[in-house]
């Protein structure tokens, strides 16, 4: 069920969420974010938006103004539906002479959809969500703070999604809590352009609580093999190293003529490490109260 009406501030406890409704979700979501940060201009507020767009998880359908608009179906459409809406914001940041002072970020949080109808693509590489390729671990990010972070620059180092955390409350002039392991690593040298490399080598990375391997560098040690959501989790019996510079695929399982066994070492201290945390402690459990305490 439905709890707000689509254009509206209505709550409306009994709409069901049709095709109608998920269609135009987002531009009532986009409204809300509007005001808001105009709100907190007017008052003279620093102002945090975590805007989430519905795009572009299925179903991919986009607005009416949209429909038709690129000529090449509903996905593509949709896609300038997404990109419309975050330039809508963009220009109101800039209207408001707030672009210098404010930390823009545009991050995927999954690869693509695998379903033939939405289907998206992770580009260069192969995977969807729900699964372990390098096309569902590597999402597109893009980061916007004039005078701060360097214009026109890219990287392929690597940055994880709680990296974010610790990174944005070091950049507002916050600290980390000191109460609980934190698993993010601030990279704000890195993104300002003071250091070539990210503070981050590597991580871990599952599937619910099943882990399924981990990335180090432009290596990749996979312990369950699913690169697309309908794929068959295959636990394998000998892991694989993945050069992802020669195979960026993951076609080969194994990396001839060079096995790269000397990554081992990196992959498990990275195993270690993550082992002795959980001793240390333990994970949240579920349905835990937000005011939840870390006890070791």
């Amino acid at each position: 069920m439905l709890e707000i009406r689509a254009g509206s501030d209505v709550p409306a406890e009994k709409d069901q969420l049709t095709l109608d409704i998920r269609r135009d979700c987002d531009l009532d979501y986009l409204r809300r974010v509007e005001d808001f940060i105009r709100a907190s201009h007017a008052q003279q507020t620093p102002f945090f938006v975590y805007f989430n767009h519905s795009l572009m998880h299925m179903p991919v359908i986009p607005r009416e103004e949209f429909g038709g608009r690129t000529g090449q179906g509903e996905w593509a459409d949709s896609l300038l539906e997404l990109d419309s809406d975050f330039g809508r914001l963009l220009d109101l940041i800039d209207d408001l002479d707030l672009a210098g002072n404010t930390l823009v970020v545009f991050a995927g949080d999954n690869g693509p959809e695998d379903i033939l109808l939405w289907r998206g693509s992770p580009g260069y590489w192969e995977g969807s969500y729900f699964a372990g390729g390098e096309g569902n671990l590597r999402t597109p990010c893009i980061v916007r703070w004039p005078r701060h972070i360097p214009a026109g620059t890219s990287s392929d180092e690597i940055m994880h999604v709680t990296d974010w955390f610790t990174t944005i409350l070091h950049m507002a002039g916050l600290t980390a809590p000191t109460d609980r392991i934190i698993d993010g690593i601030d990279q704000t040298d890195w993104l300002t352009g003071n250091s070539q490399q990210s503070a981050r080598e590597g991580y871990l990375y599952w599937m619910g609580p099943e882990l399924y391997g981990a990335k180090w560098h432009n290596f990749k040690l996979v312990l369950v093999a699913q690169r697309y959501l309908e794929d068959t989790a295959a636990k394998l019996p000998t892991p694989r190293i993945i050069n992802l510079t020669t195979d960026p695929q993951e076609r080969e399982p194994v990396a001839l003529p060079y096995l790269h066994t000397w990554t081992a070492k990196h992959f498990n201290a990275m195993i270690e490490d993550f082992q002795a945390s959980l001793k240390r402690e333990p994970p949240i459990p579920v349905g835990a109260a937000l005011d939840w305490v870390p006890t070791s």
